[in-house]
């Protein structure tokens, strides 16, 4: 996405029909003005009918609509914009993590600390749409999901789509597809999901909202053991859960309340994710499915990564032996940076029991499930240090996790939307934060894929590097995705920071 869309080069692409360039760029036909992914089977145009664009939002916006048969709107959305840091890229994984539908297009120019009209001139330079239509197209890419995989009804659909009437959804959607919404319900949709079906151990039958099974697509391969055994040396006892089946199932915020998702790992496939969410409100499982997708990176592109790691003699077999292996997200960014200041300088099972005793002491109840979430940051800067060492932490410890707190309750924002070079300057301006942790908050939270941290003693001996500066040498080949094989490395260690 740095550089221009090449129409010969997508064109011959598109003849070959590789999967590999699906979600780099949409083939839109100007005689029947629809738009595939390049991989489609349908016979492919002449070139003097055959249009590119970058992404799918910018092809509806010039008035394509999605083709039926190779389905582009299913695809993830491209990872090639998480490996930059500019104003496109962040108003781009902003708008995919719900910024507009919470705080509008006004809300989202703010914190970008822009003006509308420019964010609006960069992104349909850039993008090839405004942000209004990279969001509508959101909208009915998660709407598709919902009417294809549930038994909501149409009106439920469109507001947890994030449409604001039925007659918006309608209008849309069939702007977007070229059918009305009732057209896409597949026969016998949604016999798992609805009001019935447990989350897990303590989940009750209730009305209150909908439990709703979504099968969330990814391009394969996917690691799921190595994800699955990520979450389980992770979880914190209160807040997370794991089933007799290997389920975990974990709180997720949300606008209108915390609401509870559960992986189910034995329905994996090769394709696609299984989860299981009951939302506070309807309204925001748009935004739920997002920051499940930023949590379990599914959005990642694994051709794109193994061009250039696989060439290279360290890594590169490392791949080869994983090649599905992805970067564990963060559901919320504060609640990653907190729980990373508290494992500094100690085992990951001693992490995980003084993150229990702070749930325990400060955490609240989400709902009836017997889940409980992790406190806020305004509560964690508001108990003290004092209150912190309480739970085991060292005098240190509890200072650095007690300023960090205090920078977030300030309006410290560690999200991918974040200027990810300005808010690791405000990481390491604080007392008791040094450049590892910033690097794997930057990897976690802020979700850059190119954050390496060359002060990992782990990374340092694999590496057989000596110093930070050989090993930032070493580590410089792998750009942009040098994240990706500090995972790799940390990985086929045995290591799970």
């Amino acid at each position: 996405m740095s550089t221009p869309l090449d129409p010969e080069v997508a064109y011959r692409a598109a003849s070959g029909r590789d999967p590999r360039f699906d979600g780099r760029f949409f083939l839109g036909v100007t005689t029947t003005g629809i738009y595939c992914r390049p991989s489609c089977p349908a016979r492919k145009p002449l070139r003097r009918n055959a249009v590119f664009f970058p992404t799918a939002a910018a092809a509806v916006a010039a008035g394509f609509r999605a083709c039926k048969r190779c389905r582009p709107d299913s695809l993830p959305g491209s990872r090639h914009w998480d490996a930059s840091g500019d104003l496109a890229a962040r108003a781009v994984r902003a708008i995919r993590d719900g910024v507009v539908d919470e705080l509008g297009v006004a809300g989202l120019a703010r914190r970008l600390a822009v003006s509308e009209r420019h964010l609006h001139r960069v992104l349909v330079a850039e993008v090839g749409a405004s942000p209004l239509q990279l969001n509508r197209t959101r909208r009915a890419h998660t709407a598709r999901t919902l009417i294809e995989q549930t038994s909501l009804s149409l009106t439920d659909i469109a507001f947890a789509a994030g449409f604001g009437s039925v007659r918006q959804f309608n209008e849309v959607m069939l702007g977007e597809y070229g059918v009305p919404p009732s057209a896409l319900r597949r026969p016998g949709a949604g016999a798992a999901s609805g009001r019935a079906g447990a989350l897990g151990p303590g989940d009750p039958a209730s009305d209150a909202a909908p439990t709703v099974v979504l099968r969330l697509r990814h391009r394969a391969p996917y690691d799921a053991v190595a994800m699955r055994a990520f979450q389980r040396a992770h979880a914190v006892a209160g807040m997370d859960l794991i089933g007799d089946d290997g389920a975990f199932t974990t709180g997720v915020p949300a606008p209108h309340g915390t609401a509870v998702a559960t992986v189910d790992w034995a329905a994996a496939s090769a394709d696609h994710l299984t989860v299981r969410i009951r939302p506070a409100d309807i309204a925001d499982l748009t935004g739920i499915v997002a920051k499940l997708r930023r949590w379990l990176d599914l959005d990642a592109d694994p051709q794109l990564i193994a061009e250039v790691l696989g060439p290279d003699p360290i890594i590169g077999p490392l791949v080869a032996a994983r090649p599905g292996l992805r970067v564990p997200g963060s559901l919320d960014g504060a609640v990653i940076a907190m729980l990373t200041v508290i494992g500094q300088a100690v085992s990951l099972k001693a992490a995980a029991v003084f993150a229990a005793r702070l749930v325990a002491a400060f955490g609240t109840s989400v709902s009836d499930s017997g889940l409980h979430a992790f406190p806020t940051p305004q509560t964690v800067a508001g108990a003290g240090a004092d209150a912190l060492r309480e739970i085991g932490l060292t005098g240190a410890r509890a200072a650095a996790l007690h300023a960090l707190a205090s920078a977030l309750a300030r309006g410290l924002e560690l999200s991918p939307a974040s200027d990810r070079a300005q808010a690791r300057r405000e990481l390491l301006a604080l007392p008791g934060i040094g450049p590892w942790t910033a690097d794997y908050i930057a990897l976690r939270a802020l979700g850059d894929p190119d954050a390496f941290a060359p002060g990992d003693l782990v990374l340092r001996k694999s590496l057989g590097a000596r110093t930070e500066r050989e090993a930032s040498a070493i580590a410089s080949a792998w750009s942009p995705w040098r994240g990706y094989a500090a995972m790799h490395l940390w990985t086929s260690s045995a290591y799970l920071p």
